[in-house]
């Protein structure tokens, strides 16, 4: 009955976050009732994510000929100073308190299994390997984990102190300003701003 079109288009979009089937089949008809013009433009806009690039230091994305991203390569950011994020979407609400002027690592996705996965476990390893090449004493002035204040993100947040506890001087937890159960990436600014000055 459908095009083959539109259930190739069904099934991509509904892998994406917070949408289904159903939610991905009324995207389909609403990208037709725009217009080729307008299809056209979206296509051309999920093209371009092909030049995104994952910084190999802390695993945000960025786009340009540099070797690492913005964050990275600014030569004011405080480089003893790291905050650990699940999602770049975190990463971002936290730029916009500008109330933080160090480096991040971006964890990936954590698991309610209570278990790191091997790629976070290299991701840390990655954070590890710059402590101890290019910070004095091969440690960092502080660690803030910044993880979601929920069971499993206190459970992760545990587990990361335990894989980093020799590499920091001070390894610390965002304050609760963040009421238990809530998400960084939905927190706003103001309230974000807080539980970073409230860090233990």
């Amino acid at each position: 009955m459908l095009p083959q079109e539109i259930k190739k288009f069904v099934e991509i979009f509904e892998k994406l976050p917070s949408i289904g089937p159903r939610q991905a089949l009324r995207l389909a008809f609403k990208f037709i009732s725009l217009g080729t013009a307008k299809i056209q433009e979206t296509a051309q806009a999920i093209a371009g994510l092909k030049k995104i690039k994952i910084c190999p230091r802390c695993f945000f994305i960025y786009s340009g000929d540099g070797k690492a991203c913005q964050i990275c390569s600014d030569k004011n950011r405080q480089k003893d100073v790291f905050l650990i994020v699940e999602k770049e979407t975190e990463l971002i609400s936290i730029e916009r308190t500008k109330k933080y002027n160090g480096l991040y690592l971006v964890l990936g996705e954590l698991t309610k299994s209570g278990f790191l996965e091997s790629w976070q476990k290299m991701r840390l390893g990655v954070l590890k390997k710059i402590i101890e090449q290019e910070l004095p004493n091969q440690k960092a002035k502080e660690i803030i984990i910044a993880l979601n204040p929920t069971t499993y993100g206190d459970l992760n947040a545990n587990l990361i102190e335990k894989e980093l506890k020799n590499y920091a001087q001070k390894i610390s937890r965002l304050g609760r300003g963040i009421p238990t159960g809530g998400e960084i990436e939905f927190a706003d600014e103001e309230t974000l701003a807080h539980s970073l000055q409230r860090r233990e």
